[in-house]
């Protein structure tokens, strides 16, 4: 991918690039949003891939079409400078929604109005042909998401856990899911009382659940999100899973007392905001693992949770991301 700057114009059909013996295809997608939300959503949005587009015609001048107007495309010179867009090309071997729904979730944490959309494929399409691609995956010793109209024949010991993400981020094949199920069941004990911050599908406080934990509590700040992981846990006939609204730990239920295990599958610089408060939902002793942390910014989270009253007990890595296992003091 290119990293355009000012003035560049998108190409919106499907691309499409040889590799190995096959062709692939590739399909942009685009969040409009605000000039002065630009250059937040270009950060977000490399976590995804470093390939960015950027369209901002914010400051480019109405007379430049005197001195260069066979240079400059006419729709460039009357564009909106008061918003702009950011794309990636996504391959159509991956998930669109496991796309879409992250960068929903970290535009709603950041308080982003953005405006997202695939560009060449139908918005029916989009909701279904991700399916194509969504097959059971191994992401422990024992733990296995399974998509729910798929066929599985379970092996000895294995836990399933069947997966609908609809429109919410958690299918368990992207890194960040994969990294924190495996360690959710290396570290989970027996009757541990579980927070989810972010939970997006459910999937982490499902899996915490079939691994024995006595109560999960989890929240989203997407009121979508939350409906969509409570029709998870009902479909995985799990009854200790509780499902709310909190815009990250602004609702979170402490009537029970602190956790035992929490789990915060978001995005950096939100976990480092989030560090000065997480601990007083956890007990003496208790985990937390943090991961959605891309591995530039891993440096960030660990100086965040040390100054915070956390020491490290593990780190794992996956392509180019960081998923933390902390102890609080």
């Amino acid at each position: 991918m290119i990293l355009c700057g000012k003035l560049c114009r998108l190409n919106t059909k499907r691309l499409k690039t040889q590799k190995g013996n096959f062709f692939m295809n590739w399909t942009q997608l685009r969040v409009s949003v605000k000039t002065e939300d630009i250059d937040r959503v270009a950060a977000i949005m490399s976590m995804l891939d470093n390939g960015i587009q950027i369209e901002d015609y914010s400051d480019i001048e109405t007379d430049l079409k005197t001195c260069y107007g066979d240079l400059i495309d006419e729709n460039i010179l009357n564009a909106d400078r008061s918003h702009g867009a950011v794309s990636i090309y996504v391959p159509d071997d991956k998930n669109y929604n496991d796309y879409i729904a992250f960068l929903k979730d970290r535009f709603a944490a950041e308080k982003i109005d953005a405006k997202t959309e695939l560009l060449g494929v139908d918005e029916e399409e989009w909701s279904t042909a991700w399916k194509k691609y969504y097959h059971p995956v191994k992401v422990g010793e024992k733990l296995v998401i399974v998509p729910m109209w798929e066929k599985y024949d379970k092996k000895p010991d294995e836990i399933i856990v069947r997966m609908d993400p609809g429109m919410a981020f958690g299918t368990g094949t992207h890194e960040t899911t994969r990294l924190v199920c495996g360690l959710i069941e290396k570290y989970l004990k027996k009757g541990d009382y579980m927070l989810d911050v972010g939970t997006g599908s459910g999937i982490l406080a499902i899996c915490a659940s079939k691994l024995g934990a006595k109560e999960c509590k989890a929240y989203d700040i997407d009121p979508v999100a939350v409906r969509v992981a409570k029709e998870n846990v009902k479909d995985n006939d799990v009854t200790n899973v509780e499902c709310d609204v909190s815009d990250l730990l602004a609702n979170v239920d402490l009537s029970g007392g602190q956790f035992d295990f929490a789990t915060a599958n978001i995005v950096a610089d939100i976990i480092v905001r989030m560090a000065p408060d997480i601990g007083a939902y956890l007990k003496t002793g208790g985990l937390l693992i943090t991961s959605g942390i891309i591995e530039r910014y891993a440096d960030d989270v660990r100086a965040a949770m040390k100054s915070n009253g956390f020491e490290p007990v593990e780190e794992r890595m996956e392509s180019d991301w960081v998923a933390m296992v902390w102890r609080k003091k």
